[in-house]
């Protein structure tokens, strides 16, 4: 895998797309810096060499061009406190400024250009404006992983204008890449994966690549009553998509075929309410009341699932096992992430993926406990899903 490593940037002037998507207050102060912290180890190393930045990322969904809500002037300041360097601002990515100030860097300068979704052609892969992008630095590092499964111009199209020895990965990218390879194609057996979260609909395709790679999938949250029903059981008001039975019952049977333990949670923590206030009751999962709701895995499920994870050597975690947001009913999810930092210490590889497992993990402070956090939901689904992605395809080509 080329990385940054691979490279003297002594000299060079490297264009960066970074992921620095992250949330702003009202006084659009950046809320939480961990996309800007993730990237500073490769924006180092390239400093350390001698060589200047240009920094190129989106932040939010602009519609109509450039807003002030979305300018990356606001994150200047953060970006340059975390870097210990003084960040300049180009406001345009592509305007004539933007060529003066990045063609002006010297050895240790960093120049951070504004959000490229304020042009429509960067969503749509557009070659110009990827090409007019090239022209900011001799070498271009994608360190956007979160991204990587979109072809737009800045994270996959820029990458032709770069020869094979002038393009590379930046660390965060790599450490994903190689995770991901560590799970999917190197895994020590047996190997568990946990999906969780509200739909089928949203991991059929994950579900399925995973069949032909892990010995044990258990399913937990929303998704599991979809399962419960298409085996017959009754699940009162829980979550349900009654256009994905059909789907679940295939599920089971091709994980029958090939002989995967695909682990349906037996009972459940319900509740008359959507509320953390709400009277509740522990029940067998296929008997749930009429007007009842299922909102987390019971006791049965957590021990059974806690027996599993601990005896595994790989596993992959994507999804909460129940709405773990609520206190009286996270139970299941803390108890996961707990068992799955339990099996890190004997010695498993352990992939937290995306969202809300990142979410549960960082709640119960045990991201320093397992191997790997995942900065990319959708990002690491697709690539679950595809065996690879847009951006990642762009270096390796």
């Amino acid at each position: 895998m080329k990385t940054v490593d691979t490279i003297n940037f002594n000299g060079k002037r490297a264009v960066i797309r970074v992921d620095f998507n992250v949330p702003l207050n009202e006084a659009f102060e950046v809320t939480d810096t961990t996309r800007i912290r993730a990237a500073i180890p490769t924006l180092k190393k390239i400093l350390n060499d001698g060589g200047s930045i240009v920094l190129m990322s989106h932040l939010g969904r602009p519609k109509e061009g450039p807003t002030n809500k979305y300018s990356l002037k606001h994150i200047v300041s953060t970006v340059s406190q975390q870097l210990g360097v003084d960040v300049q601002f180009a406001d345009d990515c592509i305007g004539e400024d933007a060529f003066k100030k990045s063609a002006a860097l010297k050895s240790g300068e960093v120049l951070l250009l504004e959000n490229l979704r304020f042009y429509k052609e960067e969503e749509k892969g557009n070659e110009e404006f990827a090409q007019k992008l090239a022209k900011h630095g001799s070498i271009y590092v994608n360190d956007a992983f979160g991204t990587a499964h979109r072809a737009h111009a800045s994270t996959a199209v820029i990458a032709k204008y770069f020869d094979k020895a002038s393009k590379c990965f930046g660390y965060v990218m790599a450490g994903e890449v190689a995770s991901i390879d560590k799970v999917l194609n190197q895994s020590q057996k047996p190997f568990t994966a946990i999906i969780g979260g509200a739909k089928v609909s949203d991991k059929i395709l994950i579900i399925e690549q995973l069949m032909s790679k892990a010995n044990t999938i258990l399913i937990g949250g929303g998704m599991a009553f979809t399962f419960v029903k298409a085996m017959g059981g009754h699940i009162g008001k829980s979550l349900c998509e009654d256009d994905r039975l059909e789907v679940a019952k295939e599920l089971i049977g091709k994980a029958k075929e090939k002989g995967v333990n695909l682990c349906i949670p037996v009972d459940a923590v319900i509740a008359d309410n959507f509320a953390n206030d709400a009277n509740t009751q522990r029940v067998d999962i296929n008997n749930i009341p009429d007007g009842w709701m299922g909102l987390d895995i019971g006791d049965k499920t957590i021990k059974t699932f806690g027996e599993i994870i601990k005896n595994s050597k790989t596993i992959l975690w994507n999804g909460p096992m129940g709405v773990f947001e609520m206190s009286n009913f996270e139970k299941g999810t803390k108890q996961a992430a707990f068992d799955i930092a339990e099996a890190t210490k004997h010695g498993a590889f352990t992939l937290i993926g995306g969202g809300d497992s990142v979410a549960a993990i960082n709640k119960y402070n045990l991201a320093s406990q397992v191997s790997y956090v995942s900065t990319g939901g959708g990002a690491l689904l697709e690539y679950i899903e595809q065996g690879t992605l847009p951006g990642v395809e762009a270096i390796e080509a």
